[in-house]
């Protein structure tokens, strides 16, 4: 609880202060809290376990989101860094049940491609303790979906804009993204069906816009159950030189 309490007190203060003059060079300074060493560790642990929370969910209620709060993510998402600082993402969010439902069919005929002709038999093997098939209710049950494009170049009129290291800016965005919305309170699934072309079809979007990622966001359903799945231990993951 003290943990929130200082976070909150935090975010106030950051928010209330009026931002720095820019230079002329065009830098501001940098408003930085530097914590205790007890303090930025109670602070890493809390939200290593907050996020150790988070799960993959398919099973979404139709309660509605409250207003504002995909917003509030979404902005949480688009301050993630970037090649060059090109912010090169544009999130989508489908609340329409009609428009839902369309992403569903079309969701479904590209998975059914999938799990019937381009999925080996080693990659099957290795989905079956998801339980995860063709169908893809969530899409049209969440009540509503992200769907995360990358920019592969900027416009300016008519001018094309080089912009750099999407992938890597668009992923980091998506990270941040998903972190968002457990610490609001909802749950979410990534969904990268393959190819993604009816994506950027069927939401009208621009030429310079690839389909990223496909992210049911709701609260969970009522008995909702998960897989029970292992983490890696620290030590697995961490090399220390």
């Amino acid at each position: 609880m003290h943990h929130l309490i200082r976070f909150n007190l935090y975010a106030s203060r950051m928010m209330s202060e009026p931002a720095p003059p820019a230079s002329p060079s065009g830098f501001v300074s940098l408003q930085h809290v530097r914590f205790t060493p007890a303090e930025s560790l109670e602070r890493a642990r809390a939200f290593r376990a907050e996020l150790a929370s988070r799960r993959s969910v398919r099973r979404f209620s139709r309660d509605p989101i409250p207003d504002g709060v995909l917003d509030e993510c979404i902005a949480a998402a688009a301050s993630a860094p970037s090649g060059a600082n090109k912010q090169p993402w544009t999130f989508v969010v489908v609340r329409d049940p009609a428009t839902r439902q369309l992403l569903r069919y079309a969701v479904e005929e590209e998975e059914r491609r999938f799990y019937s002709e381009r999925i080996t038999d080693l990659w099957r093997e290795d989905l079956r303790p998801l339980g995860t098939t063709w169908e893809k209710p969530y899409v049209e049950e969440a009540p509503a979906v992200i769907v995360m494009f990358r920019q592969v170049h900027g416009v300016e009129g008519d001018r094309r804009v080089p912009h750099y290291y999407t992938q890597e800016s668009v992923g980091i965005a998506v990270g941040f993204l998903l972190a968002a919305l457990h610490h609001a309170g909802l749950v979410a699934l990534t969904h990268t069906p393959a190819p993604m072309e009816f994506l950027e079809r069927l939401l009208q979007r621009p030429h310079n816009e690839r389909g990223f990622m496909l992210i049911p966001v709701g609260y969970p359903a009522e008995g909702c159950r998960v897989p029970d799945i292992p983490r890696k231990s620290l030590d697995e993951v961490r090399i220390v030189r």
